[in-house]
């Protein structure tokens, strides 16, 4: 914001906005690619807490690395080719955007707890403020928002 006092141009503060940190890896479907993703998120949110001075709370941390595991697991298993985890955070939120080759829409099961497996996306949606699912010129992107307090 710029003050006008009798002609004269004050700065008041920071006059463009500051762009939410982001950050993307590339894996191919090879063993050890859940971990790794994983590893990324936790470097992700320690660059958050860091460069934002976000206070993100463990329970929120976990979450975090919990909706990277499912949608990364989901493109793991379900698309026929690599996948991107794009993370993007702010002081009071995270997204997580899981772009894969497949364009087949993941579907969400009605809670049965007798169910085995298939839970991922109910763990997600119960987990994140906002879920997401398209389809993009190479197959699909499902997105996750997760907020937390400043």
């Amino acid at each position: 914001m710029i003050e006008h006092l009798d002609g004269a141009v004050i700065p008041t503060g920071f006059d463009v906005p500051v762009e939410p940190l982001r950050r993307a890896a590339h894996y191919t479907g090879e063993p050890g690619c859940i971990a790794e993703a994983r590893a990324f998120a936790a470097h992700f949110v320690d660059q958050l807490r860091t460069e934002w001075c976000a206070t993100i709370g463990d329970r929120a941390i976990g979450e975090v690395l919990l909706v990277v595991s499912e949608l990364v697991t989901n493109a793991d298993r379900h698309s026929n080719g690599p996948y991107i985890l794009d993370l993007e955070g702010t002081e009071t939120s995270v997204t997580v955007s899981v772009y894969d080759s497949s364009d087949a829409l993941p579907l969400r099961f009605p809670k049965d707890p007798e169910r085995i497996g298939r839970h991922g996306l109910e763990i997600v949606h119960a987990v994140a403020a906002e879920v997401t699912a398209e389809r993009v010129p190479v197959g699909k992107r499902v997105r996750a928002v997760l907020t937390f307090g400043a």
